[in-house]
């Protein structure tokens, strides 16, 4: 017995290598305005230096996707949401792809640490080094095609029975798989990020996986955004 338990410690004591080959190019679907997208997006953000992601970040309207009454809670600010992904289609028009992830980090700040959404976009492009006169997107329905387009690739990989986020990459053959979440509460940090990563392209590789689930008994709780992965408010005294 003491044996069949030593050996058991120290298969548990025991590091698995991670495997060769794991995926490095991501596709992430965001709208700005989902906090539940909001905190899986800054979780991923966490893992980028730990498992050398390169993150691709692309538009899914909620105000497209479920097309709300005029009088449901959700109509305005998934409206908003809409004009906000105009003006990162604009920014990538612009041949700055490169900084749709740091313009998402500034939109989702605004919307849901600091709760507002009366804030300047063309002061956040600005702030980027990127030119203000791009925020002009916001009223420009053209852009509307290009989030429909991006929105047509997600769910051709994951079904139409999804919400946000959605997250593909390459399996072990090559083939592009995506899927809907992981949805969580909280932002896991440290060796836990690294790990719930791992578990998750585990899951989303294996042949004939299609969803867990179970029902949700919190709300996110969005103090759990490490200061990293989300703008700073400004000190006392700066412009």
């Amino acid at each position: 017995v003491q044996a069949a338990r030593a050996r058991h410690t120290s298969q548990a004591l025991t590091v698995v290598p991670i495997p060769e080959g794991l995926p490095v190019k991501i596709d992430f679907w965001f709208d700005p305005a989902c906090p539940w997208c909001w905190l899986t997006s800054r979780w991923v953000e966490t893992v980028v230096p730990k498992r050398d992601l390169e993150i691709t970040w692309r538009s899914i309207s909620l105000f497209f996707k479920n097309n709300p009454d005029p009088d449901h809670r959700l109509y305005e600010p998934t409206l908003w949401s809409r004009n906000l992904l105009r003006v990162v289609e604009a920014v990538r028009e612009a041949g700055h792809e490169d900084r749709v992830g740091e313009l998402y980090t500034r939109f989702g700040t605004h919307i849901h640490h600091e709760e507002s959404i009366d804030f300047h976009v063309a002061d956040d492009l600005e702030a980027l080094g990127l030119d203000p006169a791009l925020a002009a997107a916001l009223d420009d329905e053209t852009y509307d095609d290009a989030i429909r387009a991006s929105m047509d690739a997600a769910l051709d990989l994951t079904g139409e029975d999804v919400g946000t986020p959605l997250i593909a990459f390459d399996d072990t053959d090559g083939e592009r798989v995506g899927l809907f979440g992981p949805v969580m509460s909280n932002v896991p940090t440290g060796d836990a990020a690294v790990e719930a990563w791992d578990a998750f392209v585990t899951l989303a590789r294996t042949p004939g996986f299609w969803e867990t689930k179970r029902s949700r008994s919190e709300n996110p709780n969005l103090d759990s955004v490490p200061p990293g992965v989300r703008c700073e408010p400004p000190t006392a005294g700066s412009n």
